[in-house]
Formats: C-alpha cells, sequence, structure tokens
C-alpha cells in the first residue's frame, strides 16, 4: 500500500528527496548503495526516500541514473523537496560554497570531506545550528567506522583524556609490506598504487596529511575548539627504512603512523601525526593492511578501540548514508556534534612538550660507550633510571637501536641526540613510543 511497508506494516511519511554532490568514487557508491539497499534504509528512515539529483559537471550516459544528472548547484538549492545533501566532492572549493549554500537553505548535508571539515567545520557547524538543521561528517574519520557519533553520543558520559590511532589505511597497508613481507619504502607504495589504495600522487598519505585533517576533526569534537592542520604538528613514513621496521620488531613493537591527541596536565592539548613505535602488547600495532583502528582514552572506560576499514568505495558510502537516515529523522539541529571557532592555537601544546619513551637507532659504535653517554645524560638531566637498557641490532657492527629507559619530552630527546653526536654517536633515525 502507498505510504506504508508491506515487510512491517509501519507507517510512512511523505517522501524524503535528497541530493548527492559529485559523482565520483564516494558519490557513486553512495547512489549504488542507496538502491540496493533502499528498502532497508527506507525502514530506519522511517519514510520513503529517493535521490532526486546528482551534481556533476561531467556526462554519464551509460549511467542508470544519467536523468538525475545536473551540471549547476542552482536546482538543488531551488527544489523544496531536497531537504538533505550528501557532499561526496572532496577538497575546500567549491565543497565549501555549495554546502554553505545548502545549509543557508535549511538542508541538511552529510560529508564524507575530511578536509571540507578540519578547515571549515566550526563555520558549517554554527550555520547549521542558525539554520536549524545538521552538518554531519561520520563519514570524514575512519571510513565505516562509527567514531564521530560515539565521541559524542555513546562516550558522552567519560571524561575523554585522548585519542590515538592509525587513521590512514594507505600508510598501513605500506608499513605492513615492509613488517611482513620486508619490502622497501618505494617498492610498497609502488604496490599500493598499483592496487588501487595510494593515488598517483601519494603525498596526503605518506606525508601525513591525510591523517592530520581526522585527527583536527576528532580534536575539536573530543575538546570543544576548532583545531586547524597548519598547528598541527605532522609527519609522515617516507624516511621510515626497513631497517627501523626490522629493528623495532626485535624490540618487540611494529612502526605505525599514529594520529594522536592528548590533553596535558594545564588543559592545554597536543595534537600531533608522526610514526611511532607501538609495543605489541597494544592492540593497535596487531592492525594491518588498509584497516584503521582508532583508541579512546576515558575516566569511566579506561580505553576502547574501533576497528575496520578505514576507506572504500562502500565502506565511506555506509557511513554517508547513515548521515544521510538522521538528516531525514532529524528535525532540529544535533548541538552535542558542534565546537567553537579558535581565534588563536593557545590552547594547543608544542610537539617538543610531548612525552613517551623513544626509540632511537644509532650509527655502528661500541655498545658500552653509548650507553656511558646516554646515563651521562640522565645524570646531567637529574632523571633516575631504574630500568634495565634493551638494544636491537640486525647484525654485529651495524647499527643500533634501543628504546629509552623512561619517558623523555621531545624536547629532552632533542638534548639526547645533541648530547650524543658531540660524542661521536650519529642519531640516524627517532620516533616515539605510543603510550
Amino acid at each position: 500500500m502507498e505510504g506504508e511497508i508491506a515487510r512491517t506494516g509501519s507507517h510512512i511519511k511523505a517522501m524524503a528527496k535528497f541530493a548527492v554532490l559529485g559523482f565520483g568514487v564516494v558519490g557513486s557508491g553512495v547512489v549504488e548503495l542507496f538502491y540496493k539497499n533502499k528498502a532497508h534504509i527506507e525502514e530506519k528512515a522511517g519514510q520513503e526516500m529517493d535521490v532526486k539529483y546528482i551534481l556533476d559537471i561531467r556526462q554519464f550516459p551509460a549511467s542508470p541514473y544519467k536523468d538525475k544528472i545536473v551540471a549547476s548547484i542552482d536546482p538543488i538549492l531551488e527544489d523544496p523537496e531536497v531537504t538533505a545533501i550528501a557532499e561526496c566532492m572532496g577538497g575546500v572549493e567549491p565543497a565549501f560554497t555549495y554546502v554553505k549554500a545548502c545549509l543557508e537553505r535549511g538542508k541538511s548535508v552529510s560529508t564524507s570531506n575530511k578536509e571540507l571539515v578540519a578547515q571549515k567545520g566550526a563555520e558549517l557547524l554554527a550555520l547549521a545550528a542558525e539554520k536549524n538543521c545538521n552538518f554531519f561528517f561520520e563519514a570524514s574519520v575512519g571510513g565505516a567506522i562509527p567514531i564521530i557519533r560515539p565521541l559524542h553520543k555513546c562516550l558522552a558520559a567519560n571524561d575523554i583524556s585522548g585519542v590515538a590511532g592509525i587513521l590512514n589505511g594507505t600508510t598501513n597497508f605500506i608499513l605492513t609490506k615492509m613488517i611482513r613481507d620486508k619490502m622497501q619504502f618505494a617498492d610498497a607504495l609502488a604496490l599500493a598504487q598499483k592496487l588501487g589504495y595510494a593515488e598517483k600522487d601519494p603525498t596526503a598519505d605518506v606525508e601525513g596529511l591525510d591523517a592530520c585533517r581526522k585527527i583536527c576533526i576528532i580534536s575539536s569534537l573530543v575538546f570543544g575548539k576548532h583545531v586547524y592542520p597548519k598547528d598541527v604538528y605532522t609527519k609522515g613514513i617516507a624516511d621510515i627504512a626497513l631497517e627501523d621496521v626490522e629493528l623495532a620488531g626485535h624490540l618487540g613493537g611494529a612502526v605505525k603512523l599514529i594520529a594522536s591527541v592528548q590533553r596535558q596536565a594545564d588543559g592545554r592539548i597536543l595534537p600531533a601525526v608522526m610514526p611511532m613505535f607501538v609495543s605489541y602488547d597494544n592492540l593497535i600495532s596487531r592492525v594491518d593492511d588498509v584497516f584503521n583502528a582508532i583508541m579512546v582514552y576515558g575516566d569511566a572506560i579506561d580505553k576502547t578501540m574501533f576497528y575496520g576499514r578505514g576507506a572504500g568505495k562502500f565502506p565511506t558510502a555506509s557511513a554517508v548514508l547513515g548521515d544521510v537516515i538522521d538528516a531525514v529523522k532529524h528535525a532540529r539541529t544535533v548541538f552535542s556534534q558542534a565546537w567553537e571557532p579558535s581565534d588563536d592555537n593557545r590552547f594547543l601544546a608544542p610537539i617538543a612538550e610531548r612525552t613517551s619513551r623513544m626509540y632511537l637507532k644509532v650509527s655502528k659504535c661500541d655498545p658500552q660507550q653509548m650507553f656511558r653517554k646516554l646515563y651521562d645524560f640522565y645524570a646531567s638531566q637529574k632523571i633516575a633510571v631504574d630500568a634495565q637498557l634493551s638494544l636491537a641490532r640486525l647484525k654485529d657492527g651495524e647499527n643500533i637501536a634501543f628504546l629509552t629507559p623512561t619517558e623523555l619530552t621531545e624536547a629532552q630527546c632533542d638534548m639526547l641526540v645533541a648530547q650524543m653526536t658531540t660524542g661521536g654517536i650519529q642519531v640516524i633515525s627517532r620516533m616515539p613510543v605510543l603510550n
């Protein structure tokens, strides 16, 4: 019967129409997944739904949805039947202009665009609240992994002190190949490109920019102020050598690109993206290939990990459509999913204050000489050391790697490196240990 779903007999409201901006990998996935699971999606939304427009300047004559494609945003803005938007364009412009125009007309927007949210999230959330609609972005972090809703809903009773994890599947695939198959970085990257996991220009992935945008979104949501990518220390994996991966394994851990944010004792927060040594005792060390994992630290939960595919056509489309369903169901703004704009970055702590144990790889030398230099440094800093130092090397006479026996700030580690260099021991590489 019209207005009902026969399988459940539940009453259906007037049909909800939505538009998809961008018909690339994610946008086409949204449309395809919607029609594949249309009946199920309508049950969840509590009303009939349909895609009315698909915005793209390209022509798709062979597409079964070619009659829905428009080359201008104007029909979407002017059509009162369209109440929800799925933005899958990527980049800041023209996505920002289009999303802003949609929100100004009271049309809720669901986006997978991490760059847009990281740069313009505070402004768009404020506009959505002003116009009594929603700006949703579950798909912008972690693909199909539900993390945005849990952070502002399920875990709302917690005092969250930090979040850390693998937020980029491409770099994790590369590091996995280096660990498992002993591949050099360049060879692993080439394989990732061949398999479609990395773009022709892989800069955003391998330099950590993608993970940076995602930790900005998480930091903003958890701690309530907009964190901009330009203010986040970001280092990628291009300098990670196969030797580092192998030495880390001998020391009982794996190398992972970790995006993290920690609240400091004085209330400031410290977001960062960098390769880290992750002990095998930590579940994140076992997350391989293109999978992502996000660990949330809270006073009531201790720590909780979210795991799954962090990218891909249908995983991301699934998260976008989940937001579209929420947009159709919510008649009001969801105020818990918001943060304040920030005019300065004084609420952020510098990377020099980040504290952890450290992985260091030094040039081949007499281990006893290295030990003396290390413990001379601890004595000069009045740092008590009661842990035994362990080291690893692949062959006698080759480079040596070790974990510092105590935690150091990044600034203290700079001093240690300088002191060892003065003593004739070259530090080739270093990375923090994930706490």
